[in-house]
């Protein structure tokens, strides 16, 4: 594995320099975590350095130090994710750590937080699994952060999806689920099985389980078809282009929505050689085909002026989280002196933007406190966002937003009807 030190000292800088090459030491370390051949990391690490480039380019940070930023890869893979946050704490010894990691690495790399304590902040991961630590053991656990909506929040509006759209107005009654072999996938699945039928009168009639490597879906398809259910959910985290393209040009006979991660990038399109139309998919947001705020949207068109070049050209969520994050920490690190202290984590707590459109709540950067319980579920989600689950969401950012791909190449938002831009459709090949 290599690890690269990028070093920020004014806004635009994008040169990256080899550690130990004699590059300038900085004030205050940012270490970034993630997979950098990946779009999710990428677009982690870009929205980062812009929030970077313009604290320092302010005047900085603490009383005028400079941050720099510090790379390194996981390769989407556990062992190598493990040695990244070793090679952050113990080598560059940085003070904070913001992560554009998928949910196996992140539970990897998790017991090397609680041993050295660096603040961290997830902007990918939903692994509800990972705030349940938080609920059973604070103390060890309160440096980490997690600003997307977790999984319980996420199954949660595609209950809501599934009773208002998949029930009541396609008429749906059964479904079956294909699940990748992720942590992320079983945790899906077990939250989205639990619900759909008591919830939304949809059972769940079958689940097949398959390797994320799998490049023949033909089998699973027919499997799918044969169980006789009325729509297939898939749970699709890695090769999601895979699936999503071998669906369309073998012409099942069936919808297909659920959580598909391919689907959630402006390149989908060209990576299924324009085989994605109709596939529709849970998005955290900001999302494609999501109206932005004009906070928002100052952000995409500086990363679309920096990165408009290279993939991803347009910022996946991750990177509008990761920006706001950067900014976030910071202030909580103003307010506490520094990094790395129980006087941090407090401050954190308490960070929250709120970006308005059109005179209302659009979007919240808040977090739940320790204790404060979410009405719907009952439960507790310490330093998760401050996602809203319930009509008409003005008490913080939807959970997530179902979006669409269209047989066109286009995208919109279906669903909820606050955000949406366009209307959920079934393929042409689907009566």
């Amino acid at each position: 594995m290599t690890w690269n030190l990028r070093y920020a000292a004014k806004a635009g800088a994008v040169a990256a320099l080899t550690l130990g090459a004699g590059a300038a030491t900085a004030d205050v370390k940012v270490g970034f975590i993630g997979a950098l051949a990946s779009d999710a990391g990428r677009s982690t690490l870009r929205g980062a350095q812009i929030a970077i480039d313009e604290l320092n380019e302010g005047g900085g940070v603490l009383g005028g130090q400079m941050i720099e930023l510090v790379e390194a890869d996981t390769g989407e893979d556990v062992t190598e994710g493990i040695k990244a946050y070793e090679y952050l704490a113990e080598t560059a010894e940085v003070d904070f750590i913001i992560s554009g990691s998928i949910d196996d690495v992140s539970l990897g790399w998790l017991p090397r937080m609680v041993e050295y304590q660096i603040p961290t902040l997830d902007t990918w991961t939903s692994y509800i699994g990972i705030i349940d630590k938080l609920v059973e053991d604070y103390d060890n656990f309160k440096p980490y952060f997690m600003n997307v909506a977790s999984d319980e929040a996420l199954a949660t509006l595609y209950i809501d999806f599934g009773k208002d759209i998949l029930a009541e107005k396609m008429g749906w009654k059964s479904v079956v689920i294909l699940q990748e072999d992720t942590a992320f996938g079983g945790a899906i699945n077990g939250l989205v099985s639990q619900l759909l039928a008591p919830e939304a009168g949809i059972e769940v009639i079958d689940t097949i389980t398959y390797d994320v490597a799998t490049v023949d879906f033909s089998p699973i398809f027919n499997r799918a078809v044969e169980s006789g259910a009325d729509f297939i959910y898939i749970i699709s985290s890695v090769n999601s282009q895979v699936v999503s393209s071998q669906y369309v040009k073998l012409q099942v006979p069936l919808a297909m929505t659920g959580v598909n991660v391919s689907a959630l990038g402006q390149e989908y399109w060209e990576d299924t050689g324009g085989a994605g139309g109709g596939i529709s998919t849970l998005s955290p947001v900001p999302s494609v085909g999501f109206a932005l705020d004009p906070a928002s949207k100052a952000f995409a068109d500086k990363y679309v002026a920096l990165y408009g070049d290279s993939r991803p050209k347009f910022p996946h969520f991750n990177g509008f989280n990761a920006y706001h994050g950067i900014k976030q920490a910071f202030a909580a690190a103003e307010e506490a002196g520094e990094f790395n202290n129980s006087t941090w984590v407090t401050a954190m707590e308490k960070q929250d933007i709120v970006l308005e459109k059109d005179g209302e709540m659009w979007l919240r950067y808040g977090f739940w406190q320790p204790g404060e319980v979410e009405p719907r579920t009952g439960r507790t989600y310490p330093h998760n966002i401050k996602f809203d689950i319930t009509a008409p969401y003005d008490d913080g950012a939807p959970s997530m937003v179902v979006i669409q791909w269209y047989e066109d190449g286009s995208n919109a938002v279906v669903y909820p009807p606050k955000y949406a831009t366009g209307e959920f459709q079934v393929p042409s090949w689907v009566r």
